[in-house]
């Protein structure tokens, strides 16, 4: 019995909604009395490795293999396998990410597992996993019990905290990879990174997000938004009102549809608290409203509420930030 995490990683770099996967992974191998092994795959595996070593697990699986390079569902599937059976594991962890959710649902139905995707919270019950999925905006929890005696779950991402590192702790172990002919069925042919240079919406710690208030001038209003995340070195991100009006693009949307994010500072300006909305940042640590309308629901989540036009509420905090972050 083991619990493994794929700790998945873009342009060699760890994605570091894995680390908080590996933080959940820990509190369920506690629970079940089992060993935490961390799974790395890549043409280059050394460097995330060492760095999961630091983080309090019991063993490091790598496959490094130039036929991992590059994500492809069918050769990553069949890498996870081998090493599921490696580790003599019995849960399967990973991160919901775009490719999380993809290659876990993959894997889940390849060894006829039982699947809770996206979940935010676990626990041990008489020996056996529980997971809880967030239903209707957050409005439900649900408890998910296994019947398989394989369990695959994906974790949403800023629902746990990541182990904090420590001394070099577990061994790492290379595993060879073994893909038979015909098996992997996709080619990577291009890629094409639109990244700007923007801070991370799901790792920000601080975020400053736009809604529908920036109506009156859309382009002012966000230009706003953007000035004052600049200064705090914040993400940028937007209600789906906004989203849905073409203000920003889809990538910055916050809410039930879109990231689920859970910052240090949330400063939300000009969105009035749709339950959709809350659901995707409700567990900020601190959250910040903006909005001329007092009676906006935002405000009965928020620890701070200014009660004000943007237009003229932002451009006054920007100039407070730069002058105190001099």
């Amino acid at each position: 019995m083991a619990v493994l995490v794929w700790i998945e990683q873009v342009n060699g770099e760890p994605v570091a909604s894995s680390w908080e996967t590996l933080g959940a992974a820990k509190t369920a191998a506690e629970g079940l009395g089992a060993p935490v092994c961390a799974l790395v795959l890549g043409a280059e595996t050394d460097t995330i490795a060492a760095g999961a070593q630091t983080l309090g697990v019991d063993r490091v699986l790598t496959m490094a293999d130039p036929q991992l390079a590059d994500y492809r569902l069918s050769a990553y599937a069949a890498a996870v396998e081998q090493a599921v059976a490696a580790a003599g594991a019995t849960v399967l962890m990973m991160a919901a990410t775009t490719r999380g959710r993809e290659l876990s649902g993959t894997v889940a139905c390849r060894l006829g597992a039982g699947l809770a995707p996206d979940i935010v919270d676990l626990r041990v019950e008489a020996g056996k996993l529980v997971a809880v999925r967030s239903l209707y905006s957050g409005n439900i929890l649900a408890d998910v019990h296994f019947e398989s005696a394989m369990q695959v779950l994906s974790v949403r991402p800023r629902a746990f905290a990541a182990p904090v590192a420590g001394a070099t702790a577990g061994n790492v172990e290379a595993l060879s990879f073994a893909l038979e002919a015909g098996q992997a069925t996709e080619q990577v042919l291009e890629t094409r990174v639109t990244d700007s240079g923007e801070v991370s919406l799901t790792d920000a710690k601080i975020i400053v997000s736009g809604g529908r208030g920036v109506a009156a001038d859309p382009a002012k209003g966000f230009a706003l938004v953007t000035e004052l995340a600049g200064v705090l070195g914040a993400a940028v991100g937007a209600s789906r009102a906004a989203v849905d009006a073409g203000y920003i693009p889809y990538k910055h949307q916050v809410g039930q549809t879109g990231k689920t994010v859970r910052p240090d500072l949330y400063i939300a300006a000009g969105i009035s608290g749709a339950i959709q909305h809350l659901a995707g940042m409700g567990a900020s640590k601190m959250i910040v409203a903006i909005n001329k309308d007092r009676d906006a629901p935002i405000f009965e989540r928020a620890h701070y509420g200014i009660v004000g036009d943007l237009f003229e509420v932002l451009p006054a905090l920007t100039e407070a930030f730069r002058q105190r972050l001099k």
